[in-house]
């Protein structure tokens, strides 16, 4: 029911975008709304990668990647590839036609009708093209994208992909739209090119639950060849359809010129945005010329005040400390191109697993995670493209439009509360770093607008270090100074795989120490998920000893690929596939027991109980007392375990001690207030019988307009639907009956790592069940018909 709930709203509000104001959701293929349509642009298009004569022509539909890829990720495809689509125009009838894209990696050349009409440089945030001039009316029309994805020293993250900490997916990865709008329109905020303007801008000063009062902003563009007089109508609507309605007076445009309308907003009783009601408002705008509508654009909101001090971070009045993870935008095979609903899974899984915060590593990420983070409750650090490079020129040119173009987009998230306008862990110069912090208040001159950058410089207002870039043992908890906080924006991961070794990531081979290191594969055996998870654990607890500490963010929640490496990198607390590992449920118990499904009373027992087994048992509960059974036969009940690495802790874990291994169940009961609150369980796994397989929707259905992208996992159990973390066998994936809107991404051949193989299923136009097939010769066959509840 939420997801369909979910649906109708998204639907109600014409569009779910708030960075771009008029919506990348992939569930709409087409809005008309009176004077302005909005057209999902993303089917049908011929793709080529340049690669000699052989070259061939393939329809593909939108998010694409050039090519994919292999899992571990050693030799990615750079070069120069074309996109290319006919549309048809009809006779003249004084419409403007804009193409707006929300990424391309890195460099797009965009032509209609052989005409260059624009050159984008940047892969992460979103250009629009003017089409208007280039169209030829009565006929058939073109448009071609050269999409240009080689190492580009210019560009930010700037530096070559073969040093660089993450990848670089080339192709058109994110959705494009066809709009159509008349010759008087609201602008689009990042192709306005206004400071602290363009689109829709709205604000409010220190909103409370009683009044919130502020200011909406419109852009209007006048190419008609007559002068106007303009009106607005403006309308604020909360979740339970309560409006509150503003009317503009009548303001004067001149033929070829713009205008912005300000006017002064107030809402009483407003429903706040937070962590826990993450209340959204949609946003209509409508342009008249006397009672005609001419233009009409939605957005979504959120209401909420904020404040950093010194030494700590307030919203909507409620101190709050912020626990957060970092986040890659990328997926196994298919690298950047997410489906906007692949991003909403990655959002909600963050939350699940007990953040309430998330570090946007290190770039700015799609409109469909914010969007996700905004409905979800997660607040964001937002971030410029940027890691361990600096140079001066068109480098420098580019991050600062990198910051416009940022704010623009993003400005109206009510989750992101931190804005990275500093380069990851690269040596700026203070010119740069104050010329950038200028650029963002003025584009956004607000008291509760906080920059934030990795320099301990007096330009920023939050200083974010990673842990590793502290000294032992203290590392950051006694950091000291009267004007800056701190927030820990990187843990967990380098000061136990490289022993501070600090940015020599060429010698990692002669550091790496596989009993420290929180590199570990979900496949590494229970020990090394252990050890990651109680690295986790030491450096969590230590992050919470000092001073000025708002807040940290994990490094990382889901394993990646880098550029500069070998492997995986496997520091996330879930693998590439998003399977949890130990770790996970670690941070999962750090989140007091609620009622909602995202911080229930739980408990987990970090042991598969193998005769290999630890008889050390490890417990992560956020509840009071844990009881522990083996084979019903209670071990003990006891409360949490308090030392040097647990002290500062929300919830400490549970160790029990065991003489001998049993085979066997161990329960573990978790208690609050003396009550059963929550339990889990583990069997000692017997012999591989047979495949049990679950596909992974996450909160959202699969798009049944467009393209979307899930995992399917294939558990191979015992007879008593126990995994056998042991096994690595060969499952062969199949689809049956061979449907056209399906496709399995990466291999039909999956060897499982830990007991569970895990394929990419690409979906389009999801209207029909799907059923997939996965079999061994020593397993047997399993079937799962995939569906939307």
């Amino acid at each position: 029911m939420k997801n369909v709930l979910r649906l109708v709203f998204l639907i109600f509000l014409g569009c779910s975008s708030v960075s771009c104001e008029w919506g990348s959701g992939g569930n709409i293929l087409k809005r008309a709304s009176g004077p302005r349509t909005i057209e999902n642009y993303n089917s049908s298009w011929l793709f080529q990668r340049q690669e000699g004569k052989g070259s061939k022509w393939e329809k593909v539909n939108l998010p694409h990647s050039v090519k994919i890829e292999p899992l571990i990720v050693n030799n990615q495809w750079q070069g120069t590839s074309v996109y290319r689509k006919s549309f048809n125009v009809g006779a003249p009838d004084g419409k403007k036609w804009f193409f707006h894209f929300e990424g391309v990696m890195q460099e797009a050349r965009v032509f209609i009708n052989g005409n260059e009409a624009l050159i984008h440089k940047g892969g992460y945030l979103p250009f629009t093209v003017d089409a208007t001039p280039f169209l030829v009316p009565r006929s058939e029309n073109r448009i071609k994208v050269e999409v240009i994805n080689k190492d580009d020293s210019t560009i930010p993250p700037g530096k070559v992909l073969k040093d660089l900490d993450f990848n670089l997916y080339g192709g058109i990865y994110r959705n494009v739209y066809l709009i159509k709008t008349n010759e008087i329109y609201i602008t689009d905020p990042v192709q306005a090119d206004v400071v602290n303007g363009g689109g829709i801008l709205i604000h409010f000063d220190d909103p409370n639950e009683d009044k919130a009062s502020g200011i909406i902003s419109t852009h209007v563009r006048n190419e008609s060849d007559k002068d106007r007089q303009l009106s607005l109508d403006i309308s604020f609507t909360d979740r339970n359809g309560k409006t509150t309605n503003f009317k503009s007076t009548e303001y004067d445009i001149k033929a070829g010129e713009e205008l912005t309308i300000t006017r002064k907003v107030e809402i009483e009783e407003p429903l706040l945005w937070s962590t826990q009601q993450p209340n959204l408002y949609n946003v209509k705008v409508e342009v008249k010329d006397g009672r005609k509508v001419i233009d009409r654009k939605e957005l979504r909101t959120g209401i909420r005040s904020l404040q950093l001090t010194g030494k700590d971070f307030f919203l909507n009045g409620e101190k709050i400390f912020l626990n957060g993870t970092n986040r890659h935008q990328e997926y196994p095979y298919i690298g950047y191109a997410l489906s906007n609903e692949a991003h909403y899974r990655d959002a909600y899984k963050i939350k699940e697993a007990g953040f309430n915060f998330v570090r946007l590593s290190h770039y700015p990420h799609a409109s469909a995670f914010l969007e996700a983070c905004d409905e979800l409750g997660l607040m964001v650090m937002n971030a410029i493209p940027g890691w361990q490079y600096f140079e001066e020129g068109d480098f420098v040119e580019n991050a600062i439009q990198n910051i416009k173009d940022m704010a623009r987009r993003d400005r109206h998230h009510p989750s992101v509360v931190f804005w990275e306008n500093s380069l990851n862990e690269s040596e700026m110069p203070e010119e740069f770093m104050v010329r950038a912090n200028e650029v963002l208040k003025a584009e956004l001159p607000y008291s509760s607008i906080y920059t934030a950058g990795w320099i301990d410089h007096s330009s920023y207002d939050l200083f974010i270090p990673a842990r590793q870039h502290g000294k032992p043992p203290g590392y950051w908890n006694l950091y000291d100074t009267p004007h800056r906080p701190i927030l820990i924006a990187e843990y967990g991961d380098w000061e136990y795989y490289a022993q501070n070794a600090g940015f020599n990531q060429k010698a990692f081979n002669d550091l790496k120490e596989e009993e420290r290191t929180s590199g570990q594969l979900r496949g590494a055996g229970e020990a090394r998920l252990l050890q990651q998870a109680l690295n986790y654990q030491e450096a969590f607890n230590s992050n919470l000893k000092g001073g000025q500490t708002i807040g940290h963010a994990n490094w990382l929640m889901f394993d990646y690929n880098r550029g500069y490496a070998r492997d995986l990198e496997a520091s996330g607390i879930s693998d590439i596939f998003r399977l949890p590992k130990f770790s996970y449920y670690f941070y999962k118990s750090q989140k007091a027991p609620g009622k909602d499904k995202f911080s229930e009373p739980m408990v987990f027992i970090a042991n598969y109980w193998t005769p290999q087994s630890t008889t050390s048992v490890r417990i992560f509960s956020n509840t009071e007392e844990v009881a522990l059974y083996l084979n019903d036969e209670l071990i003990e009940r006891k409360t949490a375990e308090i030392n040097e690495i647990s002290d500062s802790l929300p919830y400490p874990p549970f160790t029990f001690e065991l003489e001998n291994f049993h085979k066997g169940e161990l329960r573990a009961v978790g208690y609050i207030n003396d009550q059963e609150a929550a339990r889990h369980r583990v069997q000692t796994p017997e012999m591989p019988i047979k495949i049990e397989l679950e596909a992974d929707l996450s909160g959202t259905n699969i798009n049944e307009k467009g393209v979307d992208v899930i995992f399917v996992y294939a558990r191979i159990v015992d007879k008593n639907g126990t995994l056998v973390p042991t096994s690595t066998a060969p499952i062969e994936f199949s689809l049956v009956d061979n449907p056209k809107n399906a496709k399995i991404i990466g291999g039909y051949i999956i060897n499982a790592e830990a007991g569970i193989a895990t394929i990419l299923l690409r979906t389009e136009r999801f209207t029909e069940s799907i059923k997939i097939r996965a079999n061994s010769h020593s397993l047997g066959e399993s079937v799962l018909t995939i569906k939307n509840p």
